[in-house]
């Protein structure tokens, strides 16, 4: 097994546990995606659609440290970088947004998900 293809798999299943996790858990984060004023980005955080109020921010910030936690931990695991983890996670999670759900494409900007696969970086597989 390639050690890309371990990342890879190893960031689907934690991404995939964490993120129902806290849709779960925070209904103003559920509330909040639907909304598309927040959406995945490629580095594997979750970002800010526009401006966003203060507590929208710091929702975000708070998920993204928790997902560094795990990215942390997964990738001493995986034999990887928290970075490269991290990006193949973005990978997945944009790879699973839904229409309607924002996330952000290879050149920056904020998309909408449409019933068409979503923009990602070259490195996603």
């Amino acid at each position: 097994m390639t050690r890309t293809f371990k990342i890879s798999l190893a960031a689907f299943a934690l991404i995939g546990a964490s993120t129902a996790a806290l849709a779960q858990r925070d209904p103003a984060y559920q509330a909040a995606r639907s909304a598309g004023q927040v959406g995945e980005k490629p580095d594997g955080y979750l970002g800010v659609v526009g401006a966003g109020s203060a507590e929208l921010r710091a929702m975000v910030n708070n998920i993204n440290i928790q997902r560094k936690a795990a990215y942390t931990q997964q990738s001493a695991q995986a034999g990887s970088t928290v970075e490269q983890f991290a990006i193949t996670s973005g990978c997945n999670l944009i790879a699973r947004t839904v229409p309607g759900e924002k996330y952000q494409a290879p050149d920056g900007s904020w998309k909408t998900r449409t019933n068409a696969p979503p923009e990602r970086i070259a490195s996603c597989v």
